[in-house]
Formats: C-alpha cells, structure tokens, sequence
C-alpha cells in the first residue's frame, strides 16, 4: 500500500499543477488576444492538454480517495447482506472500464504516434492522447487494491518516515 499511496500522491500533484499551470496560462492568452490585440496560438491547446491530464490522473486519484461520482442511491436501499455484492460489481466493472481504457488508450496513442498536432507541430498527437492509459492503468491498481484491502478512502495516511523511525528505536 505504499506503493499506492506514492501513486495516488502523484497523480494529485500532476492533477494540482496541471490545473494550476491551465489557470496561469488562459489569462496570458486573454491579455495578448484583448490588450495587446495579438492572439497567441499556443494557450489553448496547452490549456487543453492539461485539461485532459488533469481530468484523467485526477479521476484515478479521486477513485482511491472516494471522492469520484458516485450514485449510491440504490445501492443504500438494498438490504445489508446484497450491499457488499453489489460493490464488489460494481468494483470488478470499473477494473473492466479501466483496462478497456488502459488496452484501447495505448492502441489510440500507438495509431496516431506519427501524426503531430496543428497548433502545436512539436508533439505528437499520440502524446496527448496519453494521459487515457495512464489514468486507466492508474486506476485499474487502485481498483485492484480496494478488491483486495477494501476501500482506502477511510484509513487514515500513515506517515511511514515516522513509523520506521519508532520500529528503529
């Protein structure tokens, strides 16, 4: 679980500064159109690559966190003894969702790695097509670990820097 907890802190600070950057850069991008009359070709398309990291790394983020969309209203008006059954469904249909995003994203990547974007010549198109696996696979091992440790929205963040150095006294 460490591991994971390494991950997930990851994908919240990939998530964090790509919205952070997007919310720098869009506000460039309206004075040079409006102020200075010289639009700039290039926030944009960053702003929207960024857009799509953000959503994906912080959907696989906000999954383990337990904070991700989710409609229980069914769900909590089952009986007590169907309610596990349902969510462990409901878990093995989002590990298929990931993989399906994690097989047919690097396919998608793959398919168009030769092909490079108008606004902005130097990336690839399959590049910004990336973030799809990574938030697939990223969330295909989230869902791997809450079917086999539970849910670990619940569990408090042990700090293992802390909790070595007390093993060690």
């Amino acid at each position: 679980m460490r591991f994971n907890d390494g991950v997930y802190t990851t994908c919240t600070w990939v998530a964090g500064l790509s919205l952070t950057v997007m919310a720098l850069i869009i506000p460039v991008g309206i004075f040079y159109r409006y102020a200075l009359n010289s639009g700039l070709g290039w926030p944009e398309p960053v702003s929207i690559l960024l857009m799509v990291v953000f959503t994906f790394v912080g959907a696989a983020a906000s999954y383990r966190a337990g904070a991700h969309m989710a409609v229980a209203m069914i769900t909590d008006r089952l009986p007590a003894g169907l309610q596990p059954v349902i969510t462990c469904f409901v878990r093995i249909a989002m590990g298929v969702i990931a993989l399906f995003m994690t097989i047919w994203g690097i396919k998608l990547c793959m398919a168009t790695w030769y092909q490079f974007m108008d606004s902005l010549p130097f990336i690839r198109v399959g590049i910004s097509y990336a973030p799809i696996p990574v938030g697939g696979a990223v969330t295909l091992l989230f869902v791997l670990e809450q079917l086999l440790y539970g849910d670990q929205s619940k569990r408090r963040v042990v700090d293992y820097e802390a909790d070595d150095s007390k093993e060690a006294v």
